[in-house]
């Protein structure tokens, strides 16, 4: 495989493994496990083999339990890239729409239910559209995606490595990164009680019908 190709294996993976771990999720686990496999030797490899490892050795309820508490329970545990940023402000109704104009210029068209700022919704546009643009989008989002990072990292949730393959993809953090990334640590994102209209969820952990169960 190229390297590009490394970036798309990588980039689907963690779109397949970051989702609710259903029924459809584990059925994927097999391939998921081959394409792994065939990386090079390298963070994202030795990462999400881990995770594949844990994946398979839990049982499915605690692996579905633990999913509920990580992601729908812990505000820092947000999968939602824009809600890092605009937080529930006017802005993310905007940053919404921006990202779903994105995704459709670079042939990914969305359900009406899925939220285009869900994490693995933006891996798969990195994996099976513009991986380059894909790649640029999530730099952008570098901030909030270190903080998850860190976040499942300090819960002990085997899920930091899925999120730590992924960084591994982007160049290490530039001084803005990590000036943005403290910032919101330190103050969390804006806050503004508003309808995110034409998109039904509007707040972290609020993921009915958007992260693909």
């Amino acid at each position: 495989m190229t390297t590009s190709q490394h970036g798309r294996v990588v980039c689907q993976a963690a779109s397949i493994l970051l989702q609710y771990p259903g029924e459809d999720v584990r059925a994927r686990v097999p391939l998921v496990d081959a394409a792994v496999t065939g990386l090079p030797d390298g963070t994202p490899r030795t990462a999400l083999r881990g995770f594949l490892d844990h994946l398979t050795a839990t049982p499915e309820r605690e692996l579905a339990e633990h999913y509920v508490a990580t992601f729908d329970r812990r505000r820092r545990c947000c999968l939602y890239l824009t809600w890092w940023i605009d937080g529930e402000t006017r802005r993310r109704g905007q940053s919404l729409t921006a990202l779903k104009e994105r995704y459709r210029r670079g042939g990914l068209e969305l359900s009406a239910n899925e939220l285009p700022d869900y994490l693995p919704v933006a891996l798969e546009y990195a994996a099976t559209g513009d991986l380059a643009d894909g790649l640029a989008l999530l730099q952008d989002h570098r901030a909030g995606i270190e903080l998850l990072r860190l976040a499942l990292r300090d819960v002990g949730s085997a899920y930091a490595g899925v999120v730590e393959a992924v960084c591994a993809l982007l160049p290490g953090p530039s001084p803005a990164d990590r000036a943005a990334a403290q910032k919101l640590a330190r103050t969390g994102p804006p806050q503004e009680s508003v309808g995110l209209e034409p998109f039904a969820v509007t707040t972290p952990g609020a993921q009915e019908g958007a992260s693909r169960r």
